[in-house]
């Protein structure tokens, strides 16, 4: 399988952490958002869209979405599972990634903020719309995960796949933390197994000097 995305996408961010979780091997094949090359003829053959990650499959096939490409993994290597065998607990999982993916990430995705700012909004105005969105999807997540362990048990599963780079992305704009104990649990968990090590932006080839 080969890997489009870029090290520092939270999306692409999270396909990794689900990918090492599964023990899967995957090449990565870097796209650098920074210098345009999602919107190059030849990625946009791959992804029309023009976002990361996409993933190759070896017989060529494309997935787009990296929720999309989570449930496919989750269905073709199903262990370790990321998802609970209780049909409840499962939906408890889903709705904290859901959260995520639908309410948090896209409102301070690269895309939203350079709309922002062609609309005349200062990095000030910017940098308070970012604090104030994510810190209101944290701390709702703050109250649907356990107090114990990873989000949801003492295994990783799904609802961590998403909230570690989330997580990261919460670091990177200097988003205050201290209220949130669960979700800064789950991060000190995070920051010591080997799989969440291997995913995270900063193992990457395509990583940028900091």
């Amino acid at each position: 399988m080969e890997l489009f995305g870029y090290f520092r996408s939270t999306s692409s961010y999270r396909v990794r952490i689900a990918l090492a979780l599964k023990g899967l091997d995957c090449q990565a094949l870097p796209v650098n958002l920074l210098k345009g090359e999602q919107r190059q003829a030849g990625y946009l053959a791959i992804n029309p869209q023009g976002r990361v990650p996409a993933l190759r499959l070896d017989d060529g096939q494309l997935l787009l979405q990296s929720p999309a490409i989570i449930e496919y993994l989750e269905e073709v290597c199903p262990r370790p599972p990321l998802l609970p065998a209780v049909a409840e607990s499962r939906a408890k999982v889903r709705a904290v990634a859901a959260l995520i993916a639908c309410d948090i990430h896209p409102l301070h995705n690269v895309s939203v903020l350079n709309q922002l700012r062609l609309l005349g909004h200062d990095e000030v105005q910017v940098n308070q719309w970012i604090a104030h969105w994510i810190s209101q999807g944290l701390a709702a997540v703050e109250h649907l995960i356990g107090d114990d362990g990873f989000c949801f048990g003492t295994e990783p599963g799904l609802a961590d796949v998403y909230l570690v780079p989330q997580l990261y992305a919460a670091e990177r704009f200097a988003v205050d933390l201290e209220g949130y104990p669960r979700i800064r649990r789950v991060g000190a968990l995070a920051a010591v197994h080997p799989a969440f090590m291997q995913a995270h932006p900063a193992r990457q080839a395509d990583a940028l000097p900091q």
